[in-house]
Parts: C-alpha cells; sequence; structure tokens
C-alpha cells in the first residue's frame, strides 16, 4: 500500500479534530485544568487508604516484633538455665517427629496413674497462677487433658514456667511427663480424673497467626441464671464463620465421627441386604424433581443443573437390572431458604430397590437400616455423645422394637384430636401437607402417646409428591410414600415409583415438566423395569435432630446455606509484590522514613500492570516516577509528542495525583504534546471528564476468562499428528544459554519473512525481566523449535499477557494453536483466571467523551476507511479461536491536541517495516 492512500482519511481525520491546517505541530496544546484533579473527596479517600495500609504494616510489625521477642527471650532464658535443664524446653526446629503414645488411649483409664507418657497435642488453653506454677490444657482431637508445670528443683525452673505460660494457643508441643490423679476431678477438661504432670515440653509447630477466634472460646458454654441452661458463648454464625476453629473442637470432631459412623453402618447394613454402591452423576440435562429450585451451570456453552437428586440414575440403575443400589453423596437444592432446617447443599443417603409384590418390602428394610445406625451409633459412640451432650444438652432418642406405622388419614386424626389448629385456627387436612410446625405437635402426641421419638407415616397425598411417585391403586389421592419422623421432624421421603412409561409421562406433563428433555431417562422404562422403590435421607438431618444440634449447619462440614460463597471485593486482592505497594511507599514517604527505594517498574507491572504497560520495558520509551507515591508513567518521544501508554503503574485510588503531577511535569520540564493511548475506562472518565479531553475508542484488550476458553481441538490434532511437542520451562529454572539462542535463531528467521506493514508497539524481547515471563514453545519430531510463546505476569486482576506467539517457517499446521492452548491451559493449572492477548483493533470505532454530533460520524467513518485499508482487525479474527472478548481502551487527547500531525506521528509510532 502506497503512503499516498492515506492521504484522503488523514486529511479528512485532520479537520474534523480540530486543526485547520497541517501546522498543528506549532500550536501548544491545552492540557486542560489540570486543578480539577484536586479532590477533597479523593484525597478523603486516598487518606483514609494510607491510614488503612498503615494500620496493616503496624499489625505486621507488632506480630513480627512479637515472635522475635518471644525467640529472644527464649534463648535468653535457655542460656541462663543449666544445660540439663535447658533441655528439658524450648522449640525444635526439626521436622522430623518422634513416635508418641495416643492420649486417648492411655488417659482413658485412670489405673494408669503414674505412668509415664509422651504424646504431641495442641495448646488449646492456659492458666498462668504464679511464676512458679501454670495449668495447661492439651488438646488431642475429641479429649482435653490438664497439664501441670510446676517449679521443681533440678527440673522444672521459673524460665520453664514463664516459657510455657506464653506459649500460643492452638500451637502443637512434645510432653513428655507422668500420669497422675488430680487433688479433684478436673470439670474444664474431657478427662477429669487424670493430670499430666510435666517434666519436659517442646514447640514442635508454633502457630504463625493468631485464629480470628480461639478454638477454646468457640466452644465455651455457660449456666444461663434464669433459665439454668447451657448456653453457647458462640452463635451458628460464628461457629460458621470461623469454620477451622470450630471442627477443631472436641464437640465437632464428636460430631463428625458420628457423622462417618452413621454412613458405615448404612453401607454396612444394605451390603448386607444385597445392595451394591453405585457413583451417579451430579451434572443434570434436566431438573430432576417438580416443585424445587435447581442451581444452573455452564456447561460448555450449553444449560445444565445440579442434581436435586440422585432420584433418576437410581432408577436407570434398576432399569439396568443391578437389583438393589445405594449411593452416599452431594445433593442440591437451590432453595433461598435461610431456616435453622435448610442447606443448599447436603449429603443424601439414597438407595433404591426392585419389589415383587409390595413397597413395604423396601419400607421394612429402611427401618432395619435406620434402627442399626440408633443402635450402633449409641453402642460405638457413647463417648462422643456424653461430650455433645455437655454443649448440646438432650436425651438419648427412643425407639420401639415395632416401629409404628400410621397412615397419612391416621396421622392427620392424632393431630386434629390433639386440639392443634394452623395459623387461620383450621385443622390439619388429609390432602395438604403438614407444616413443620403440625410435625413437630404431632411428634409431642405420638412421643407422649406411644413413648418413641421414632415412627413412620405412610400413604402421603399426590399432591405433595413428586411426578414419579406410584399412587395408591385404591384411592389415587394418595400414594405408596412415606415419611420417617424423628424427634417430631422429617428426616426421610420414600415410596414407590411408576414404573410404566405412558403413566410417567403424563404425570410429568401434569408437573410442568417438558418429557423431551427426559428422554434419557424415560428410555429406561420404555425398556422395560419392574416395580420398585426406595427413600431418599439427609445426613445432615439425622445428625442434627439426633444429637439436638439446634441449627443443621453443625451438622455439616463446611455447611451451604443461601448466605454462603460471597463475591470477593476487590480490597482483598493480594499484590504478588507487597515491598513495591504505592499506598505503602506513600505513606513512608509522607513521614520521611529513610532509605527508601523506588519499586522496580518491572514489579509494578506485575502489581498494578496490563498488556500495554509491558511494552514500557523497551528501550524506546522513558518512564517518569512520581517521588511522592513510587507510581510510573511509560511514554515515548516522537515528533514533538509524548505518546502516553497505558494506565500509570500504582493503585487506582492515586490515579488523580499521580496523573496531575505528570501532565504538570509534561507542561514545565518538557515541549511536548501529550497523547495517551489504551487506558482504560477509569483513566479515560478522568481525562475526559475532569480535564474536557477528547477520546474515542479504537482498541480494546483482547482477553480471554481461563474457565470460558474455547478449544481449538482441530487444530491441536493436526498438530498431534504431525509430531508437534509442545514444552515448558520450569518456573524456578533459568532458561538453557543452548535453548535461548536456537529461540533467537527462529525468531531472526522469522523476522525475515516478514513482508509488508507491521503494526505493534513492542519489540520482540523475550528475555528481559524473566522473573516474569513463562516460556513455552512447540518442538516438530525432528526437534526444530517450530513455535514459541513468552506469557508476562500482570496484576492479579489481569493475569498473564500472551506477550509473544511466535509461528516460525515451514510449522506444522495448527502448532500456533496448539500451543496457545496449552499455554492458556498451563495458566489455568496454576490458578490464573484471565489471560489477555493484548490491543486488537476495533472494526468500528466507539466515541467516548467530548466528542459528537457530526464530528463524530465523519471521524467514524474515516477510521473504517482505515482500519479496512491497512487489515486491522486480522489479528483479532485469529484471536476468536480462542474465546476473547473486547475490553474497549481508550485514546485520549486534549483539544487542539491531535491534527494530521498526530495522526501521522502515531500511525508512523506503530508501524515498523520487519
Amino acid at each position: 500500500m502506497s503512503p499516498g492512500s492515506f492521504k484522503k482519511p488523514l486529511l479528512a481525520l485532520n479537520r474534523i479534530i480540530g486543526h485547520q491546517s497541517a501546522k498543528n505541530h506549532m500550536t501548544k496544546p491545552k492540557i486542560g485544568n489540570i486543578a480539577a484533579l484536586d479532590s477533597d473527596r479523593e484525597e478523603k479517600k486516598l487518606k483514609k487508604a494510607l491510614e488503612q495500609r498503615a494500620k496493616e504494616d503496624e499489625k505486621e510489625e507488632e506480630r513480627r516484633s512479637f515472635q522475635q521477642r518471644r525467640k529472644e527471650e527464649e534463648e535468653r532464658a535457655l542460656s541462663t538455665d543449666p544445660p540439663e535443664i535447658a533441655a528439658r524446653y524450648g522449640t525444635k526446629t526439626s521436622d522430623v517427629l518422634v513416635e508418641t503414645d495416643s492420649v486417648q488411649r492411655l488417659a482413658a483409664n485412670p489405673d494408669n496413674a503414674g505412668k509415664q507418657i509422651e504424646f504431641i497435642a495442641r495448646i488449646h488453653h492456659i492458666r498462668s497462677l504464679s511464676s512458679k506454677l501454670a495449668f495447661i490444657v492439651f488438646r488431642e482431637q475429641i479429649e482435653t487433658i490438664q497439664g501441670v508445670v510446676a517449679y521443681k528443683e533440678g527440673h522444672i525452673t521459673e524460665n520453664f514456667v514463664r516459657w510455657a505460660e506464653h506459649l500460643t494457643a492452638e500451637s502443637h508441643v512434645h510432653v513428655k511427663g507422668t500420669l497422675q490423679t488430680p487433688p479433684e476431678q478436673v470439670k474444664g477438661c474431657s478427662i477429669h480424673d487424670l493430670e499430666v504432670l510435666v517434666e519436659s515440653m517442646h514447640l514442635v509447630v508454633p502457630v504463625q497467626e493468631h485464629l480470628p477466634v480461639d478454638v477454646f472460646s468457640i466452644d465455651h458454654v455457660e449456666m444461663d441464671e434464669d433459665s439454668h441452661q447451657l448456653e453457647s458463648m458462640a452463635s451458628t454464625r460464628v461457629r460458621v464463620a470461623n469454620r477451622l476453629a470450630y471442627l477443631r473442637t472436641p464437640t465437632a470432631q464428636s460430631i463428625f465421627r458420628i457423622n462417618s459412623g452413621i454412613c458405615s453402618i448404612f453401607r454396612s447394613v444394605l451390603e448386607g441386604h444385597g445392595f451394591i454402591e453405585i457413583h451417579t452423576p451430579k451434572l443434570m440435562p434436566a431438573a430432576t424433581e417438580s416443585g424445587a429450585e435447581v442451581f444452573k451451570v455452564n456447561y460448555f456453552g450449553r444449560t445444565a443443573f445440579l442434581a436435586q437428586s440422585p432420584q433418576l440414575s437410581k432408577q436407570l440403575s434398576i432399569s439396568a437390572d443391578f437389583g438393589r443400589v445405594f449411593e452416599i453423596g452431594p445433593v442440591f437444592r437451590a432453595e433461598d431458604s435461610n431456616t435453622h432446617r435448610h442447606l443448599t447443599e447436603y449429603t443424601g443417603l439414597d438407595l433404591e430397590m426392585a419389589i415383587n409384590s409390595d413397597y413395604h418390602e423396601a419400607l421394612n428394610i429402611i427401618d432395619d437400616m435406620m434402627k442399626s445406625i440408633f443402635k450402633g451409633i449409641y453402642t460405638r459412640f457413647r463417648r462422643e455423645i456424653e461430650i455433645i451432650k455437655t454443649r448440646f444438652p438432650h436425651e438419648d432418642l427412643v425407639w420401639l422394637e415395632k416401629t409404628p406405622v400410621f397412615t397419612f388419614k391416621e396421622a392427620i386424626a392424632l393431630l386434629n384430636e390433639s386440639g392443634w389448629t394452623d395459623d387461620h385456627g383450621k385443622p390439619a387436612s388429609e390432602l395438604e401437607d403438614l407444616s413443620t410446625r403440625a410435625e413437630i405437635r404431632l411428634g409431642e402426641v405420638i412421643k407422649k402417646k406411644y413413648n418413641t421419638d421414632y415412627y413412620i407415616i405412610d400413604k402421603f397425598p399426590a399432591a405433595v409428591r413428586p411426578f414419579y411417585t406410584h399412587p395408591d391403586e385404591e384411592d389415587p389421592r394418595f400414594t405408596n410414600s412415606f415419611d420417617i419422623f424423628l424427634r417430631g421432624q422429617e428426616i426421610t421421603t420414600g415410596g414407590q415409583r411408576i414404573h410404566k412409561p405412558d403413566v410417567l409421562v403424563e404425570r410429568m406433563k401434569k408437573a410442568g415438566i417438558e418429557p423431551f428433555g427426559m428422554q434419557e431417562y424415560l428410555q429406561g422404562f420404555e425398556y422395560g423395569v419392574l416395580p420398585h422403590a426406595g427413600c431418599g435421607i439427609g445426613l445432615e438431618r439425622i445428625i442434627f435432630l439426633m444429637l439436638n444440634l439446634g441449627d443443621i449447619r453443625n451438622a455439616s462440614l463446611f455447611p451451604r446455606d443461601p448466605k454462603s460463597l460471597p463475591e470477593q471485593k476487590a480490597e482483598v486482592v493480594r499484590l504478588p509484590h507487597p515491598e513495591a505497594d504505592t499506598i505503602r511507599y506513600a505513606y513512608d514517604f509522607e513521614h520521611g522514613y529513610p532509605n527508601l527505594e523506588m519499586p522496580t517498574v518491572e514489579k509494578l507491572i506485575a502489581n498494578y500492570g496490563d498488556a500495554t504497560n509491558t511494552s514500557w520495558l523497551d528501550d524506546r520509551y522513558h518512564v517518569w516516577r512520581h517521588e511522592p507515591t513510587g507510581a510510573a508513567i511509560g511514554y515515548a518521544e516522537e515528533n514533538g509528542y509524548a505518546l502516553v501508554m497505558g494506565n500509570p503503574l500504582c493503585d487506582p485510588r492515586q490515579y488523580n495525583i499521580v496523573i496531575r503531577d505528570f501532565l504538570k511535569h509534561m507542561r514545565k520540564q518538557k515541549d511536548l504534546r501529550p497523547l495517551w493511548l489504551l487506558v482504560s475506562s477509569e483513566i479515560e472518565e478522568i481525562l475526559g471528564s475532569k480535564l474536557g479531553w477528547r477520546t474515542l475508542s479504537c482498541v480494546a484488550e483482547e482477553r480471554v476468562t481461563i474457565a470460558e476458553a474455547k478449544k481449538v481441538a482441530k487444530k491441536e490434532r493436526q498438530a498431534e499428528d504431525a509430531g508437534v511437542i509442545i514444552k515448558e520451562q520450569p518456573i524456578d529454572e533459568p532458561v538453557p544459554e543452548e535453548l535461548r539462542k536456537r529461540i533467537d535463531k527462529r525468531i531472526e528467521d522469522w523476522k525475515a519473512g516478514r513482508t509488508g506493514r507491521q503494526v505493534h508497539i513492542t519489540e520482540v524481547r523475550p528475555w528481559i525481566d524473566m522473573e516474569h515471563r513463562r516460556y513455552l514453545w512447540a518442538e516438530t519430531k525432528e526437534g526444530e523449535i517450530a513455535a514459541f510463546c513468552v506469557l508476562h505476569k500482570l496484576s492479579p486482576q489481569n493475569g498473564y499477557q500472551i506477550k509473544f506467539a511466535l509461528d516460525f517457517p515451514d510449522s506444522p499446521n495448527g502448532t500456533i494453536e496448539a500451543l496457545i492452548s496449552a499455554s492458556i491451559q498451563m495458566l489455568a493449572k496454576a490458578g490464573v483466571q484471565h489471560v489477555t492477548f493484548g490491543a486488537g483493533a476495533l472494526p468500528e470505532m466507539v466515541t467516548g467523551g467530548n466528542l459528537d454530533g457530526i464530528r463524530a460520524k465523519i471521524l467514524s467513518k474515516t477510521y473504517r476507511t482505515v482500519a479496512q485499508q491497512l487489515k486491522l482487525v486480522q489479528k483479532s479474527e485469529f484471536r476468536e479461536k480462542f474465546g476473547t472478548k473486547n475490553d474497549l481502551v481508550y485514546i485520549c487527547y486534549p483539544f487542539m491536541g491531535l491534527g494530521v500531525s498526530g495522526t501521522r506521528t502515531l500511525i508512523k509510532f506503530f508501524e515498523d517495516e520487519m
């Protein structure tokens, strides 16, 4: 393309941008009212950020100081004690631990008094009585035992006692001592009749940071003076928010041992009845039940659902002639219910079985299994139950040898006979479901009349059952289904399923479920399936009711409810280089800290940068540094212009003051007209709204969200078939010199093969800032390097840039696509969420601030002409294979600040004959 072909669009561009003469380089532009960047509101925000960072630094310094002080105190104490005593305490630096005893095994028997014991445990609580006596509660899972650290001449010094009483709770210590009978029972520990007389103690795993809530406090209970009931000092929300601390408590340890025990008994009982364990998919093509919300997920561009239950898969297993199946697995319910009884994810104990004549065959097996669980838990986990009762008081379950089974009609009659009415004064209906309040009242009636916490209600109304529930042949208003109750609340729903396909389709339509979306499910019935029945039991529901835990969240390891998984705020993003934090630097500068070193540009890019900022590492860029903040701005000098590239490298809250001071520098120190290029909407807003600059966008950062990256399977297969192998340089190893030479040679081959006009903003220099780069390359089966990819680390929000992706001459088809795909997959494994290819041209221009009317229309038309002539979007079309999405970046310039001269300068800057 000849230079003359640009003349017409450039002259048009000159007229509409604001200059009537090509002599615009003689005119000094108006940068705008820089004072507009002085904002009290912005200053307050920045001051608050500085103060917050100062508090964080102060807290961190206190932590380091505390650790250093403790270390010095320990060294001083050890140096003043005789060697034989100093050997009895202190910090062990070796990670090799000796084999020790179990506190649970040795201390559980009072007859072990006088026995030597050696164990590793956590420090649960420390109580100091004097300089010569301290009591330390040691914790090992469900057990706590008191340790006595007492002065004893020639054995235990005051230094030893003081060292021990200043240890941090939750640290692991290695203890040697003697079990002894305490003067009186130790009520504050689970082991009452024994204590440990400590003879030596060493810190083996220190706690670097205090837990927000310590384990002792989160498990602490006190007696209420009025009700005389034990009250927990920590709410359920506190226990959920500080889950790790709660899970360490003996109470939680006991709960989840029982959780494990229930699963074990469930499994063994059913295996004894001829069941086999299956594992069903949790991603479903359609909702599995009517009347409950479902979680939708993106499944490769299609919609899938998290399974509300394994119901359909269980039934298909019966169709596949498995006979009897069970599963223990997650169940998902997207119900926005924040009650003490509901979770959005829970563990289901599910079973399904073929039946011969009646669904009560299944009911009898389920009943036997439930009573086996009760018997097994109370027999095998009595110690754990007693520990739980100290925090959640309750009576043991009561059940009968022969479980009472009531029809739904009989249960309603019992409830109504007791005088129960709903909130509107009406008695319970035989055709409507029971409310929670009604269930609890019915449980009280049955407990009083039959002396049982465990019973079954059969023949539920059809209106309150899923579409697949088999109707009662004698009265279709009811179904062959049942609920099992514990302490007046339902723990499982089960019954017979419809096995005739025509009846099933009819019921699905009535329930509003489209049969077309359930073809795989229906096929199992069309191929023939025996009558079958089963149930689904909520594991957490059993534990919650059995142990009277008050809230079902106490029965879930990491509970999920509608308030779980809150959105992460941007403020919590951790900078890769805290030492290059410009907020922290500004605070230190303001307070005159000596010997301050400005953060390097390379580290600033990793903290705050986007793809454009990486170009500053080229020699043709100047980097201006802002002394008060350590921030950086990169620009190139060209034909009397300062071509400023990308956002300032600093905390966004400092943009105003950094831009203000940079423009003042341009005005006073440099005879350069600033053109600010490829900036984010935040900078465009500052320059356009506050300074009145004209802004437009004809370029976008082409980004890929790694989780949504598209596959290039066909290209990858082509490369694989050609014998191409993708290799990756280990991140913790330097790139071998021999490999660098091989790649450099291929880069020269690539440059030699390039023809025509090339648009770029950086030179191909792969071996700079290698600390923040990752390297992958492709080799042919002959060992020739066929393609090369350089990834550059950006800010945490932006992930990585595909800085260079070079397809060398004569590479096999699909090589570069396979290499880029491998690079994205490698970043995904490293936990990176975003990758950008860098800036790419848009097919149409987008006008921003202070450009409107006829001027904007003509400018858009002119840009379209230039873009078509230069074929600017070709690179973007290639990148679209990987699922790129455009994130607009802007060109900003002051009034009277561009014109033909500036336009030519931009084009010349981005071009290079290679």
